[in-house]
């Protein structure tokens, strides 16, 4: 601050300055403060992507080359932080399989005005995001229009089963840019996403999604994959993430191996498959007293929701006859609220789609891919398939 100048002056420079985001401009500060605090310590190579803040002027000079008016808390942001250079990983999150990666950009407004869509299907819509390997983005509705409402984020969704390409539905990810940047932030400073190789992976954790089962505790993650989803046919693709770990104060007696695994898998529809078999990704972890192992895997459904629990069996290393059963407790996976395209509804209705009631409850796959073994590095320069 400068101390020469007197305070009333200062406010009305600020006022005049950035008045118009009143309502706006508090909240979204304190929550880039927070980010850069949290990347500072847990991910110091993203704050050096971050650009500065644009000009005022130069937000009204894509609002003129884009035809709408930006949202003034999509405004207020971008004064403050001008997104991000085009940069992996991204700040807005990452996922990974052993053969697929994401990483998403948020984008500067020059480069997502470059992006503005006026196609039929996705009319007056801004990406937000980006990603190099998949071509994902989260886009910003800038007016009512197509079924969409003012300010919707959603990732887009062809409709695979139209003739129509102007059929677009939608994963809805939030209802204005402020709600959608703070959630994500709360998020990433509260720990609810865990860093990995300097990256935030968009995990999602319930707290009570944890079972211990004599000096072993299993827990577990999950998050949706919209890049490889789709609501017509019904297909949602989910990663979930098992940390398997022996308490340190285990007797050293109590070490042991895994040999299979067990799943217990309901959908919606109320179906049930049962699947088993040996090891994990292909492996057969050793627990010994603080070991931890981590793994990562997948399954699709054609619900909206399903659930899954199960055990692992073990034996012990010092008595290859004493067997037991480790809980893998239920994790729930839900797809995120979807919308329709119009073009299928036949009407503007925009109400969101919590539920499909119509779908048709075929079982879910059930994939195995190990975390332990993704190459960042050689996945950074590829592009990924649409589908594993």
């Amino acid at each position: 601050m400068q101390s020469d100048v007197p305070w009333r002056s200062l406010f009305r420079q600020y006022y005049c300055d950035l008045g118009r985001y009143i309502e706006h401009y508090a909240v979204l500060k304190a929550a880039w403060d927070q980010l850069k605090a949290f990347l500072q310590q847990r991910c110091p190579r993203m704050i050096a992507s971050l650009k500065e803040g644009a000009k005022e002027e130069e937000l009204d000079v894509i609002e003129s080359q884009i035809g709408c008016k930006l949202p003034d808390d999509y405004r207020c942001s971008y004064r403050i932080h001008n997104g991000q250079k085009l940069v992996v990983p991204g700040l807005m999150g990452s996922m990974a399989l052993s053969n697929h990666y994401r990483s998403e950009d948020l984008l500067d407004v020059e480069t997502a005005a470059g992006g503005f869509q006026q196609r039929k299907g996705m009319r007056h819509c801004l990406p937000l995001t980006f990603c190099f390997h998949t071509g994902l983005s989260q886009y910003l509705s800038l007016e009512k229009t197509e079924g969409r409402q003012l300010s919707d984020i959603f990732y887009h969704c062809p409709d695979q089963m139209a003739q129509d390409p102007s059929a677009i539905d939608m994963f809805i990810t939030g209802s204005s840019f402020s709600e959608w940047f703070t959630s994500y932030v709360n998020n990433v400073v509260k720990g609810e996403y865990p860093i990995i190789r300097d990256q935030i992976f968009r995990y999602v954790h319930d707290k009570q999604c944890v079972a211990r089962t004599g000096d072993i505790t299993v827990s577990v993650s999950t998050s949706f994959l919209p890049e490889l989803s789709s609501v017509h046919p019904p297909h949602f693709f989910f990663t979930y993430r098992i940390r398997i770990e022996m308490c340190s104060d285990a007797l050293p007696e109590e070490a042991c191996q895994l040999d299979s695994r067990y799943w217990k898998i309901t959908n919606a529809s109320g179906n049930i498959e049962e699947v088993r078999g040996p090891g994990v990704v292909g492996e057969f972890p050793v627990m010994t007293p603080g070991k931890v192992h981590e793994y990562a895997s997948c399954t699709t459904f054609s619900t909206t929701w399903e659930y899954m629990e199960g055990h692992y069996t073990f034996h012990r290393l010092a008595n290859k006859e004493e067997v037991f059963h480790v809980v893998i407790p239920r994790f729930h996976m839900v797809c995120p609220p979807f919308r329709e395209s119009v073009v299928r509804s036949g009407s503007t209705n925009d109400s969101s789609r919590l539920n499909d009631d119509d779908s048709d409850g075929d079982y879910p796959d059930d994939y195995e891919e190990g975390l332990g073994g993704i190459n960042m590095a050689a996945a950074e320069g590829r592009h990924c398939p649409r589908h594993i």
